[in-house]
């Protein structure tokens, strides 16, 4: 899942951009409020935090920026104003939720994971592909019961793909969901990862789960269809 991280405080920004990281979201970063518009309007983020007091165009502007442009991004908003007509404001302005400053990182994670559960294909943190069984939660992969270790980037593809499961996914969904704004479209990136993930979750003996579609992409599914490979 990629996200959007709104912070001018370039330390924090790197400590929160970095430990998202390592539970396997692809994260962007934005300065300022200004070029946080230009990028929410650039690319489908999953979810977006953002901090309140942000230099050019504050928080509460980006986010009420967002929903007058007719998008329904989740939003956690983030700031160090703790009184309660400060939480008010903020999710009037068009915010889900609301984490005050300084905060554990363990929270962060499970604000970002209930917002991301919000959407009508995520309320359930068991995704199921035929005998494979994702838990987005633990971030954890079993097939037929079997548990099988992941990168970082390998279990966010599988997890992008199993969200979409049945449906053809291109590269470019593919890339803009699980790479960051730094990935090279005319690399081969997105294949390779796609063998890895075979080599993982299709052992000998196992039915066949992820299908290549000839010049339109990748379905993760445990039906097969005729023009699939």
């Amino acid at each position: 899942m990629r996200l959007l991280l709104v912070e001018d405080e370039t330390d924090a920004a790197r400590m929160i951009a970095r430990g998202l990281r390592e539970h396997c979201y692809a994260v962007d970063i934005a300065p300022d409020g200004v070029e946080a518009i230009e990028k929410i309007h650039a690319v489908p983020y999953d979810a977006i935090i953002l901090d309140v007091m942000l230099p050019g165009r504050d928080g509460l502007q980006v986010c009420r920026s967002i929903r007058a442009a007719g998008l329904a991004t989740p939003v956690l908003m983030l700031t160090a104003l703790d009184q309660v007509r400060d939480r008010i404001t903020g999710l009037d302005s068009g915010a889900d939720d609301y984490l005050t400053k300084p905060f554990d990182f363990g929270e962060l994670l499970a604000r970002v994971r209930a917002l991301l559960r919000r959407g009508p294909a995520l309320r359930n943190p068991l995704i199921e592909v035929g005998d494979l069984v994702i838990d987005t939660r633990a971030r954890s992969v079993k097939r037929a019961g079997r548990a099988i270790e992941f990168t970082a980037r390998e279990y966010a593809l599988l997890e992008y793909l199993a969200r979409r499961q049945g449906d053809v996914v291109g590269r470019a969904d593919i890339s803009e969901h699980v790479w960051e704004e730094s990935y090279d479209p005319f690399s081969n990136l997105i294949e390779v990862y796609i063998q890895r993930l075979r080599r993982k979750i299709e052992s000998p003996g196992n039915q066949r789960l992820l299908h290549t579609r000839r010049g339109e992409g990748y379905r993760l599914s445990a039906n097969t269809p005729d023009d699939d490979v």
